[in-house]
C-alpha cells in the first residue's frame, strides 16, 4: 500500500499535475513562492519578526502574517527580542517602542486611522522592515499589503510605501433576507446562520472578515434594501451583534437596513411621519438599544418611496426630512444614514431617468452632516452601460456615497464572466465638469471628506454560501475590484486584473497574460450580447435575467425603454424630449444632445433614430445592432477558446468549473442575440445578413420561454 502510494506520488510530479482547488482561499491563497531566487531574499527579509500583539485586532494581524509566511515562504513565525539586521517590526507608535523611536514616528501618529506605512528602515545600524500605523485596524491593512507584494513577486527592497483611503466608508451591502434567501437569487444563499447566531458563530465568517479587509472594505450592511421591519426587533438585534462581534477584529462595523414604517410595524404607533415627536422618540430609543448591543454599530440604509417601500412622502414630508430624523437619533453615536436616491414612477409619461434628479436636487442641502444621499452609479438600474447618475456633481451641499452593483442582476447572474471593475472605473473616471474639466465622480467622490467631513461608497454584494464564495469563480474579481476600488477609486481595471490574476491562479505571465484579455474583453463582450449601443433595460421581467424587450402590461412595459416602432428605435432624451440631458453639467449636455458628438454607445439612450441612420461605420443602424449582438456571442467565444487554451496550467477542478460556465454563456449570449434581433427585426423588416448563423427557433418561441434550462431536449416548447 506504501509503495503504491509513493508511486501515485511520483505520477504526478512527473506528469506535472496542478492540485485541485475549489477556490474557496479567493485571493488569499499563500501557496509557496516556486521562484528560487524570489523565496530566498523573501525569506532573508522574514527570518526574524518583532511582533508585539494584545488586542483582539492584533492579534488577527499576527495570525494572518503567520499564515502568509507559512504558505507562501514555509517560514514559522519566529519572533525575536532583539533587532538583528532584516527584521520585520509590526506595530503602532503605542504598542512598539522601536517603531516610537523611529524618524518617521511622528508621520505615522498623523496617518488616517486606516492608513500605515510599509518602509525599509535602518534601527542602531541594523537594516529592517517596519509595518506601522496609527491604529490596530491599519495595521492589518498593512498585513495583508505587505504579504500581497509577496503574492504578486514584487521586490521587498527598498520599499516607501504610505497608504491612506481615499474614501472613509467602504461598505458591502447584502440584499439577503431574514429567511435566508437573497434577493432575485443573485448570490446564492446568504452567508448569515440566523437560527444559530449568536452562540455559533460559523469559522466561514471570520474567512470573510479576512477577505474584506485584505481589499479594504470597513463596513457590511446586514439585509435586503427591500426591508422586513423584524430586523429591528431585539431578538434579531442580538442575531446581528454576533456577526458584528466576528467582524470587529477586521476592522468590519455591521450596518442595518430600516424600514421606514418600523413605529408602526413594531411599535405600535398609529403613524411613521417623521414630524411626529413620538416617531422621533421611538427612532432615538430603538437606536439607544442597538448601541447597547452593538456598541460600534455603523448606521441604517433606507430604501423609501421606491418600489412600493414606505416612506416619508406618505405623509407629505420630503425624503431630507425622513432622513434627518434617524440621522438625529444616530448622530451622538456616531452613525451614519445612506439614504438610497433609487426613486421612480410608474408613470408612462414619465423618464424614468430623470426622477431621482428631480427629486434630490432641490433638496441639496438639506440632509444632516451624517446622511450620505446614495445614487447608483447610473440613473436607471445596475445596466450593462448607462451614462453616470447626473446628481454627481450637482448637489454640491451634500455628500453622495455611490452605489455599485457587485452582483451580476442584469449582467447574467452568477453564470456569467462579466468582470466588473472596467465598468467601475468607466463610472469613476467620468468627468461631471462640476467644476471645470476634471471633476470626475471619483474626484467629487474624495472631496467630501474635506468639505462635508465623510465621504463614502457601497457595493451590493455577489457573496453567498457557493464553496468559492460568488458561484462564478471570476465572481471574486468583481469582489476584489470593488474593494480595491474603494480603498483608491483611481485604480485601474487593468491593474486590478493583474494584481487578482497573480493572487488567484500564478505569477507566470502565460497565464496571466490570456486571463486579464478575458477579464478585459468581458464587460464590452455582455453590452454587446444584451444591450449595445445604449439600449437598456430589456431583460426580463421577473427574474432580470435573459431577454423579454417584448414584456408589456399595464404595471411596467419594455416598450418604454426602447421605443421600437416600425420606423424607429431608442428613447428621445434630448432638449425636445425629456431632456434628460439637461440634468448634466456642460458640455456634457451638448454633447450628448448633439448625434455628431454623442457617443454611440450612448446612441441609443439619448436618441430616437430610424433604421435607416447612418453610424460612424457608415453602416446602417439596423445593420450596427446586428453587428454588435454577433460580436458579443464571438467575444464569449473567443473566452472559450483562450480558457481552453490554459487546460494543462489550471487545476483541474477551477479548470472545469470555468470551462462548464463558459459553455452556458455561450448559449445565453445565443439566446440573448436570437431573441432581440427577432424581435426587433419584426418592427424593422430587415434583414439578418445570410453570412452571419441564423437563429435556430422563432420569436414565439423566444417569447414563450422564461429559462432556457435545455434547448435540445426540452419537451415543453414548440420549436417552431
Amino acid at each position: 500500500m506504501k509503495k503504491r502510494f509513493y508511486t501515485l506520488i511520483i505520477l504526478f510530479t512527473i506528469l506535472g499535475i496542478v492540485q485541485a482547488e475549489n477556490g474557496y482561499d479567493l485571493w488569499l491563497r499563500y501557496k509557496k513562492i516556486d521562484n528560487k531566487i524570489l523565496l530566498q531574499s523573501y525569506q532573508n527579509k522574514n527570518g526574524n519578526i518583532l511582533f508585539p500583539a494584545v488586542s483582539e485586532s492584533m492579534n488577527a494581524a499576527k495570525k494572518e502574517l503567520t499564515l502568509g509566511l507559512e504558505g507562501l515562504l514555509g517560514l514559522e513565525l519566529k519572533e525575536t527580542s532583539n533587532v538583528e539586521n532584516n527584521t520585520l517590526i509590526v506595530g503602532t507608535v503605542e504598542s512598539s517602542n522601536i517603531i516610537s523611536k523611529l524618524s518617521f514616528a511622528d508621520e505615522i501618529i498623523f496617518l488616517d486611522k486606516d492608513g500605515y506605512i510599509i518602509r525599509s528602515a535602518t534601527y542602531q545600524g541594523k537594516a529592517i522592515t517596519v509595518i506601522a500605523a496609527k491604529t490596530d485596524i491599519g495595521v492589518i491593512y498593512g498585513v495583508f499589503h505587505y504579504l500581497r507584494l509577496m503574492q504578486t513577486h514584487q521586490s521587498l527592497d527598498k520599499i516607501a510605501i504610505k497608504e491612506e483611503p481615499k474614501l472613509q466608508y467602504r461598505v458591502l451591502n447584502h440584499w439577503d433576507n431574514l429567511n435566508g434567501t437573497i434577493e432575485r437569487g443573485y448570490a446564492g444563499y446568504s452567508l448569515w446562520d440566523w437560527e444559530r447566531l449568536p452562540m455559533y458563530k460559523d469559522p466561514r465568517l471570520i474567512d470573510y472578515a479576512r477577505a474584506n479587509a485584505s481589499v479594504g472594505i470597513n463596513g457590511a450592511i446586514l439585509n435586503n434594501v427591500n426591508a422586513n421591519a423584524k430586523s429591528l426587533r431585539t431578538e434579531w438585534l442580538v442575531k446581528a451583534s454576533g456577526l458584528a462581534t466576528a467582524f470587529r477584529p477586521y476592522g468590519i462595523r455591521v450596518y442595518l437596513t430600516a424600514r421606514f414604517s418600523a413605529p408602526k410595524e413594531l411599535g405600535g404607533l398609529p403613524t411613521a411621519d417623521p414630524a411626529n415627536p413620538r416617531v422621533r422618540q421611538w427612532w432615538k430609543d430603538k437606536v439607544a438599544e442597538i448601541y447597547s448591543l452593538i456598541p460600534d454599530f455603523g448606521g441604517f440604509i433606507l430604501k423609501a418611496n421606491s418600489e412600493g417601500q414606505p416612506g416619508p412622502q406618505d405623509y407629505g414630508r420630503t425624503h431630507a426630512d425622513g432622513a434627518n430624523m434617524i440621522g438625529e437619533a444616530l448622530e451622538p453615536y456616531g452613525g451614519v444614514v445612506f439614504w438610497r436616491a433609487f426613486v421612480y414612477h410608474n408613470e408612462r409619461h414619465i423618464d424614468r431617468v430623470t426622477n431621482g434628479y428631480n427629486e434630490f436636487k432641490p433638496l441639496d442641502g438639506k440632509f444632516n452632516k451624517n446622511v450620505f444621499v446614495q445614487p447608483k452609479n447610473g440613473p436607471i438600474d445596475f445596466q450593462p452601460r448607462e451614462p453616470f447618475h447626473p446628481l454627481f456633481g450637482q448637489m454640491p451641499n451634500t455628500p453622495l456615497a455611490i452605489e455599485f452593483q457587485i452582483t451580476q442582476e442584469n449582467l447574467g447572474h452568477s453564470g456569467h464572466l462579466v468582470y466588473l471593475g472596467a465598468l467601475f472605473e468607466e463610472t469613476l473616471q467620468s468627468d461631471t465638469y462640476a467644476n471645470g474639466k476634471g471633476s470626475t465622480i471619483s474626484n467629487v467622490l474624495q472631496n467630501y471628506k474635506k468639505t462635508h467631513g465623510i465621504s463614502g461608497i457601497a457595493g451590493v454584494s455577489n457573496i453567498g454560501t457557493d464553496i468559492n464564495w460568488t458561484g462564478h469563480l471570476f465572481g471574486q474579481a468583481n469582489w476584489h475590484a470593488f474593494g480595491r476600488l474603494a480603498w483608491n477609486p483611481d485604480l485601474s481595471s487593468k491593474k486590478m486584473s493583474e494584481e487578482w490574476v497573480r493572487m488567484t491562479f500564478s505569477n507566470d505571465v502565460d497565464v496571466i497574460k490570456p486571463i486579464q484579455k478575458m477579464m478585459l474583453m468581458s464587460r464590452e463582450a455582455v453590452v454587446n450580447y444584451e444591450m449595445p449601443l445604449g439600449l437598456n433595460h430589456i431583460m426580463n421581467y421577473d427574474t432580470h435575467n435573459g431577454p423579454e424587450p417584448w414584456h408589456d402590461d399595464p404595471v411596467w412595459t419594455a416598450y418604454d425603454y426602447h421605443k421600437i416602432t416600425k420606423d424607429s428605435i431608442g428613447v428621445n432624451r434630448t432638449k425636445n424630449g425629456s431632456d434628460a440631458v439637461g440634468q448634466y453639467h456642460e458640455p456634457l449636455c451638448n454633447k450628448f444632445n448633439n448625434l455628431e458628438t454623442c457617443p454611440e454607445t450612448l446612441l441609443l439612450w439619448f436618441h430616437r433614430l430610424s433604421w435607416n441612420y447612418k453610424l460612424s461605420s457608415g453602416k446602417t443602424l439596423w445593420n450596427g445592432i446586428v453587428d454588435h449582438y454577433y460580436e458579443g456571442v464571438d467575444q464569449v467565444r473567443q473566452m472559450q477558446v483562450i480558457w481552453n487554451s490554459l487546460e494543462k496550467r489550471i487545476d483541474q477542478e477551477r479548470f472545469e468549473h470555468i470551462k462548464a460556465l463558459m459553455k452556458i454563456q455561450e448559449s445565453e449570449a445565443v439566446w440573448w442575440r436570437d431573441a432581440c434581433l427577432l424581435f426587433f427585426q419584426s418592427y424593422s423588416g430587415m434583414p439578418i445578413p445570410a453570412e452571419y448563423e441564423q437563429p435556430k427557433y422563432s420569436l414565439e418561441y423566444y417569447k414563450r420561454i422564461p429559462f432556457p434550462y435545455d434547448w435540445d431536449n426540452t419537451l415543453f416548447f414548440n420549436k417552431k
